[in-house]
């Protein structure tokens, strides 16, 4: 072989070892979900903030960082467990049968591990540079999460109420990262958190039930009770938002905030009627753009409006 010819096909092979390890790289971030981990940042760092302010504690910006790290590792690690546990059955769906693990892209060995190393990192990360109670919630939602909600998907429609549990955490986990324990506040925030996700899992359900349904996931139920249950689980929660935004949010009872709040609320509640009403993809794809809109610029939105109206 001539010299050029070895120089090029060392080139190829350099190329080659390029795109691989790019490929690879890709498929590692795609494994932590980094969509599903933007909201949990927002959630989680604004109820940081709020119990600062609650304890009337100055801002620790390096307690912050160290509780979103801790939370986002956790996260990742919890998101690349569950594409490991469910990778035949992602398969099967066209929502989700390009994830690295359902197309068999990466090893499933490999997804195990990287996991496991995400979320014992998080959770000793919290315990070490947070607290402990931090560590402790960012592992029951993990455990929740992985083994209650991920295997009753497959068993009944009621997997959406259990789900919304370890789903919600978040922003308890920031307040406790804060403060190093829970109040009544906290739990306001839960509950906002908690009701979002029915509407924005009942506008994913929808637009994919035939993908749902071929992998065998039961997020919605048989016949003619789905409408009823969509109709139920979207409306119900939203009202519910609606009223705890006008009645009491975590700010001392700012009246600026609420009046924020009942804003983007009643604007959710709008798009979940058409949902309801039109039952339609494109209602749902409605629905799910506003949901995605609507949580993080309410907590950004109850941060920034408390800081002035206690100021």
């Amino acid at each position: 072989m001539s010299g050029h010819s070895t120089v090029t096909a060392l080139a190829s092979s350099v190329a080659r070892g390029r795109r691989f390890a790019g490929n690879a790289l890709s498929d590692y971030w795609a494994l932590t979900k980094p969509e599903v981990n933007f909201l949990i940042l927002i959630t989680t760092g604004v109820g940081f903030y709020l119990g600062c302010r609650n304890q009337a504690r100055p801002m620790s910006f390096l307690g912050l960082f160290n509780t979103l790290l801790g939370t986002l590792l956790v996260a990742s690690g919890t998101g690349t467990l569950n594409q490991y546990i469910e990778r035949k059955f992602d398969a099967q769906m066209r929502r989700t049968a390009r994830r690295p693990a359902a197309a068999g892209r990466l090893k499933p060995a490999a997804v195990l591990a990287f996991g496991v190393a995400l979320a014992g990192a998080g959770s000793a990360y919290l315990a070490i540079a947070v607290n402990s109670l931090s560590s402790v919630l960012a592992i029951l939602t993990l455990l929740s999460y992985l083994f209650v909600y991920t295997p009753l998907k497959r068993k009944t429609p009621l997997c959406v109420l259990v789900g919304a549990f370890p789903g919600a955490m978040p922003p308890l986990i920031g307040w406790a990262g804060a403060s190093g324990r829970l109040s009544i506040e906290a739990g306001i925030l839960y509950a906002i958190v908690f009701l979002w996700q029915f509407p924005h899992f009942m506008a994913i359900a929808w637009m994919y039930r035939e993908d749902y349904d071929r992998a065998g996931y039961m997020v919605l139920p048989k016949g003619h009770w789905r409408s009823s249950f969509v109709t139920m689980e979207t409306l119900l929660p939203l009202l519910a938002l609606v009223a705890i935004s006008v009645v009491q949010f975590p700010t001392r009872h700012a009246a600026i905030v609420c009046c924020a709040g009942a804003t983007l609320s009643f604007g959710f509640l709008y798009f979940g009627l058409e949902f309801v009403l039109r039952r339609s993809r494109a209602a749902a794809r409605r629905l799910l753009a506003a949901s995605i809109v609507y949580l993080p610029l309410l907590f950004v939105l109850s941060a920034t409006l408390c800081n002035r109206a206690r100021s």
